[in-house]
């Protein structure tokens, strides 16, 4: 039986994969250079990294129930903080991005803030997804 305790299971899998893979590909696109469709590739999927990310904070925020006591309750508080700093990050990131995109600054020495702020977002969803990953495997927790 379906119900809304599923949907923050079911959605929390997009940004990880979206943002990781987004992220390779800025990394590739630094080694070849002259292929401008990895870092197009890299900037489409940041715009739907940061949307994965605010659907998963927010399934997070409605539809679970918070532990509050023993170590899956710090445990737990670490997950939803690393959640809120990467929606931010990656709002933040792709809104930048977007930015230099419309000023067409993309080649400009700001394409390094852009891409520093899309390595924090992945090591922000990174971290999110082992404590998540943490909660589930180590304390049975169904989110």
């Amino acid at each position: 039986m379906f119900n809304t305790t599923h949907l923050h299971p079911m959605i929390v899998h997009f940004p990880v994969a979206l943002i990781t893979a987004g992220f390779v590909f800025e990394v590739v696109s630094l080694f070849f250079k002259n292929e401008k469709c990895l870092s197009k590739t890299g900037f489409y999927l940041l715009v739907l990294g940061a949307l994965a990310a605010i659907a998963a904070w927010s399934t997070g925020q409605l539809f679970t129930i918070e532990p509050t006591q023993g170590k899956i309750a710090e445990v737990f508080e670490n997950h939803e903080t690393g959640a809120l700093i990467t929606m931010l990050l990656m709002i933040i990131g792709a809104a930048f991005r977007i930015w230099l995109f419309v000023q067409k600054k993309e080649e400009t020495q700001l394409k390094w803030v852009a891409f520093g702020l899309y390595f924090l977002g992945f090591a922000a969803v990174t971290y999110t997804g082992f404590m998540g990953g943490t909660m589930v495997y180590n304390f049975m927790m169904a989110l």
